[in-house]
């Protein structure tokens, strides 16, 4: 019996690790990328590269703060879309506590 929830909570586990939706935002306007991600609260968008040619770049892109995992925080990011270079969205970052006190600190 525990064999069998055991694998049933993996098998939902990759369900939803599939659930998320994936765009290419170059082929969408700026207002539509931000409706996707708003209308689903997590999407993941996948577009190349500008600086080097052939280099697919995606990353997972958020509504709020309840979609990032435990200890993350939402950050503006920036991504291409068809009507603009930087179409800005929210990402998960871990916060960079160690940035901040050196700054405070070390500045003379």
């Amino acid at each position: 019996m525990k064999t069998f929830l055991l694998a049933a909570c993996f098998l939902l586990l990759a369900a939803e690790a599939q659930a998320v939706s994936r765009y290419d935002p170059t082929r969408m306007s700026c207002d539509r990328v931000q409706a996707t991600i708003d209308r689903q609260g997590a999407v993941i968008l996948r577009y190349q590269s500008t600086r080097v040619p052939g280099l697919p770049l995606y990353d997972r892109y958020v509504r709020d703060e309840r979609f990032c995992n435990a200890g993350e925080v939402r950050a503006r990011a920036y991504v291409p879309s068809a009507d603009t270079s930087s179409c800005m969205v929210y990402v998960c970052k871990r916060p960079d506590f160690e940035r901040r006190f050196r700054r405070r600190f070390l500045q003379d």
